[in-house]
């Protein structure tokens, strides 16, 4: 099991405005093609107008295939304008869970 970190550091102000596009178009269309939402974050104390959410995949290769199939669909290619602008700039990691996770286990991935 993977873990992808997707972080994005927002124009200042503009979380609400993310957040609310996200849940009204965007986060449908994520979920359809990347499978295991773990968690949708923003930040409150320290850096602020940062956005943070983690997807599981069961392997890189799967994660790859599962990005490419997002990126294909014309519906996500129309939504990315409408969060582009509020975007100053992103950071991406993968992340792999100690064995005393409790995200480190055998648990099964749902199938999108």
């Amino acid at each position: 099991m993977i873990y992808e970190m997707r972080s994005y550091c927002l124009r200042n102000g503009t979380v609400p405005e993310y957040l609310k596009v996200v849940e009204e178009k965007g986060i449908a269309i994520q979920r359809r093609h990347l499978g295991e939402l773990v968690g949708y974050f923003f930040s409150e104390i320290g850096p602020l107008n940062q956005i943070v959410h983690l997807w599981a995949f069961p392997s890189l290769d799967e994660r790859e295939r599962r990005r490419a199939a997002l990126m294909a669909d014309p519906a996500w290619r129309d939504f990315l304008p409408s969060i582009r602008d509020l975007i100053v700039e992103g950071e991406n990691k993968i992340l792999k869970p100690a064995p005393f996770s409790p995200l480190g286990g055998t648990r099964p991935i749902p199938q999108p």
